[in-house]
C-alpha cells in the first residue's frame, strides 16, 4: 500500500508542477484505490505540486457512497461523512471532491483518478464549443489515450451535486456508447481522467490538454477539421492501437 501512495504522490507532483500548469494552489485532486474497502485521496486545501504523505487521507467507500442516494444529505451531513470516512481519525479532512473519487473508483477497471483545472481545456469548457470538443476527435492519438468520446458534465457546485451529475452523465455515456469513459469534462470547471494506474491517468490528461491546444489553434484557422465517426471507430478498433494502449497502461 505504501507503493500505491508513492505512485499517487508522483502523479500529484507531475500534475501540480509548474511545467504542466494544470493546477495551482489547492486546485485539483487525485486518488487511488487501496483495496475493495478503501481509497486514498488528496486532503482538502493541499497543493498537488507539494503533496506529502501526510496530505493524503485514506477513506472508506461505505461512508461516502450512500450519500449519493440520500436526498436528505445536506452540507452538514456531507461534512460529517467526510470526517467519518477517514480510516485514521487523526488524518486530514479529505477533499470535498472525495465524493466523486469514491464513485469513479468503483467503475470497471478504474484504480486511479486525477482531476485538474488545465488552462487550454478550461478555455474550451468555458466556451460554447465544449460539447463539440467532448464528442469529436481531431487526431488519432487522442482516440488512443482519451477514447472516441469524452463525457461532458453540466456545471454543478462541487460536492454532492457535482458527484450526482457526474454519475448521471457517466451512466448515460455507457448506455449510449457501450464504452467506459476515460475522460470526463466538467463545464466551467476542469477535467477528470480515470484509469487503471497513475501512468494511464497522466497520459490521458496530457493528451486532453494537447488536444485542447490543437482545438483552439485550429478554431483560429477556421476549424477544427475533425476525423469522421468511421475513422474514429477504425482507430479505436485497430489491434496495433490496442497493443499501444496496453504498453501505456490504459
Amino acid at each position: 500500500m505504501a507503493d500505491l501512495v508513492q505512485d499517487l504522490l508522483a502523479l500529484s507532483h507531475a500534475l501540480g508542477g509548474e511545467r504542466l500548469r494544470m493546477a495551482i494552489l489547492g486546485e485539483g485532486n487525485t486518488s487511488v484505490r487501496m483495496d475493495e474497502a478503501t481509497f486514498a485521496v488528496k486532503a482538502s486545501g493541499c497543493s498537488l505540486g507539494t503533496l506529502g504523505p501526510a496530505d493524503v487521507t485514506v477513506c472508506r467507500f461505505d461512508r461516502l457512497l450512500p450519500l449519493l442516494d440520500d436526498p436528505s444529505a445536506g452540507d452538514a451531513e456531507i461534512d460529517a461523512a467526510l470526517f467519518a470516512s477517514r480510516v485514521d481519525d487523526k488524518a486530514k479532512k479529505p477533499s470535498i471532491e472525495a465524493l466523486f473519487h469514491a464513485y469513479l473508483l468503483t467503475l470497471p477497471g478504474v484504480r486511479c483518478v486525477g482531476h485538474v483545472h488545465a488552462i487550454a481545456a478550461n478555455g474550451i469548457l468555458c466556451s460554447p464549443r465544449a460539447a463539440e470538443f467532448a464528442s469529436r476527435r481531431a487526431c488519432p492519438d487522442e482516440i488512443v489515450l482519451c477514447g472516441v468520446e469524452s463525457v461532458l458534465v453540466p456545471y454543478a457546485e462541487p460536492g454532492i451535486a457535482l458527484c450526482r451529475s457526474i454519475r448521471e452523465e457517466v451512466v448515460a455515456h455507457v448506455r449510449r456508447t457501450g464504452r467506459e469513459p476515460r475522460i470526463i469534462l466538467l463545464r466551467n470547471h476542469g477535467v477528470i481522467a480515470v484509469g487503471s494506474s497513475p501512468k494511464a491517468v497522466l497520459g490521458s490528461l496530457l493528451m486532453t490538454e494537447k488536444a485542447a491546444e490543437i482545438f483552439i489553434g485550429a478554431a483560429a484557422l477556421g476549424g477544427p477539421d475533425f476525423l469522421t465517426p468511421a475513422q474514429c471507430e477504425r482507430i479505436a478498433g485497430r489491434p496495433d492501437e490496442h497493443y499501444r494502449q496496453k504498453l501505456l497502461g490504459l
